[in-house]
């Protein structure tokens, strides 16, 4: 059989690298004709996963994306499959040099200008939907909001208020026997975010009345008021128990239903919006196809005065320092890496190593390393200056790429951006994560076409034509631009269609349980 040329099986990212990323499943024993000379598979090596190029020496680095993803554990020859059998993370220098690579994006042109329809907003933010929200304080009134909630759902809602997406509970398993300090004041802020959220038109608060999270000072706290100045805030034990409290709750959702209602959506400036970039269940195909082209359409976005935020602050680990040449100031990269340090400290408290990633699925999808899942998923910021870094949940407040410091769980990061005030999300995936996040419409796409065609009722968008070799990453990140507009605008997302993002809600949970 003769030799197949490598570029019609397998992607090499950059001229320096070690190892080449399959198109497909290649069997042992095929041959593969690269650089003048033939390269044998000397073992089974699937989609997604790497196969050495060149001969790499015991404990060398091995090079992807022109970066260290990892060291030769025993030599490596070539044609051997790149993976947990012959590579380690190891500890090496990385060069965090801040702001020496800042290369401003160009600006939209008159011609370039582009809206949305979405719902104004008092404080100059933009609603994507139109959602109520009933918010617990403490776990302890967790089925009391969730029985609120129910009271709202069927198809009356949305036969007496058309304009209203719905009434959802944000409940979570917090809120007492907790440090009454930084961990209070974290799910304080996270709460605040809900209720201040521009897809949140408007919010009752409920607690049980004995928390350490205590609904009248969180509301002073954290500035809460409603459009009448009047805190919708109830406790379980000052009504009377369950019934009475979800008596009180309903009628006060109720009397916001007809302002929520009267509400319209209007032409706004993409400026409005905020994106959440994040990925989950990522494969070796995810920093090439679907995450590079998320971040062409995160660029398109800032270049049209849009925020958009990259998170998972252990998942960009090992590439923190491209993120930090491309910061627009000193205190920006040096709060980058403060955060690094944290996460590092924070490790060793539990035992633990900041390296531990991948997961289980991750591995079984090609990514072999924490420096190689980092180098992938920071594709999804595109190539615009570092604006800004956020702490969890902290109110996005500039236009821009930034960062917020979230843990990598998906549902927790996610909770995170959204509570910063994220209007949108696109969350690529490899492995098939059918996540939701309401009330912020969460665009899932797909990295490889295999996993769109078997998930197709959960998938939005498919990258893998990309490395099918049918469009490039420019074209697929249009496509992914043009989703963004239309999902801002009211197009409903898969995760929409099938409901889910009511039991997704999952702040950060800091410090002990007492």
């Amino acid at each position: 059989m003769s030799a197949i040329p490598l570029s019609q099986v397998a992607i090499r990212l950059r001229p320096e690298d070690d190892v080449a990323v399959a198109k497909s499943n290649l069997k042992a024993g095929t041959t593969l004709h690269w650089d003048h000379s033939p390269i044998t598979l000397r073992s089974d090596v699937g989609r997604g996963h790497k196969l050495a190029l060149r001969d790499i020496p015991d404990r060398s680095p091995v090079r992807k994306y022109g970066q260290t993803i990892g060291f030769a554990r025993g030599p490596i020859r070539a044609g051997d499959h790149v993976h947990l059998q012959n590579v380690e993370a190891r500890s090496f220098q990385r060069d965090a040099d801040i702001g020496t690579e800042v290369v401003p994006l160009p600006a939209a042109g008159p011609d370039e200008v582009r809206t949305f329809e979405g719902f104004p907003r008092p404080d100059g933010r933009a609603g994507t939907r139109n959602y109520l929200g009933v918010i617990s304080s403490v776990n302890c009134s967790a089925s009391v909001s969730r029985y609120v909630a129910d009271r709202f759902k069927g198809p009356d809602l949305a036969r007496d208020f058309p304009g209203v997406d719905g009434v959802v509970a944000f409940t979570h398993k917090s809120g007492c026997a907790m440090p009454d300090d930084e961990p209070t004041r974290l799910l304080q802020r996270v709460l605040a975010g809900v209720a201040r959220h521009p897809n949140i038109s408007g919010w009752v608060l409920l607690g049980l009345g004995c928390e350490v999270n205590q609904v009248e000072r969180l509301v002073r706290d954290q500035g809460l008021a409603t459009p009448d100045g009047t805190p919708r805030v109830l406790n379980i034990q000052t009504h009377g128990g369950v019934a009475r409290t979800v008596d009180a709750a309903a009628s006060a959702v109720r009397s916001l239903l007809p302002a929520a209602a009267a509400l319209r959506r209007s032409t706004l400036p993409v400026s409005r919006l905020a994106l959440a970039l994040n990925c989950g269940g990522s494969d070796g195909a995810s920093g090439i196809t679907a995450n590079p082209a998320l971040g062409f359409a995160s660029d398109e976005l800032v270049r049209r005065g849009a925020a958009s935020v990259l998170a998972e602050t252990p998942e960009i680990y090992g590439a923190e320092h491209l993120l930090t040449r491309r910061a627009a100031r000193r205190d920006v990269g040096e709060k980058l890496l403060a955060l690094i340090r944290w996460w590092e400290d924070y490790a060793r408290l539990h035992n633990a190593s900041i390296d531990n990633n991948p997961s289980v699925g991750n591995k079984a999808g090609g990514l072999t390393t924490i420096y190689e899942k980092s180098l992938g998923a920071l594709a999804k910021g595109g190539q615009a200056p570092l604006s800004a870094v956020y702490h969890y949940a902290e109110p996005v407040s500039s236009p821009g790429l930034a960062f917020m410091d979230t843990p990598g769980y998906d549902p927790v990061s996610m909770t995170g951006l959204m509570c910063g005030g994220c209007n949108v999300g696109v969350f690529t995936t490899g492995r098939g994560s059918v996540y939701g996040c309401k009330p912020m419409p969460c665009i899932k796409v797909a990295t490889n076409t295999t996993l769109f065609d078997w998930m197709r009722d959960d998938m939005d968008l498919n990258a893998g034509t990309i490395l099918d070799g049918s469009e490039t990453v420019e074209e697929v990140g249009r496509r992914i631009f043009e989703e963004i507009l239309a999902v801002a605008s009211g197009k409903r997302t898969r995760s929409e269609v099938h409901g889910i993002g009511d039991e997704e809600f999952a702040p950060w949970i800091l410090g002990p349980l007492f």
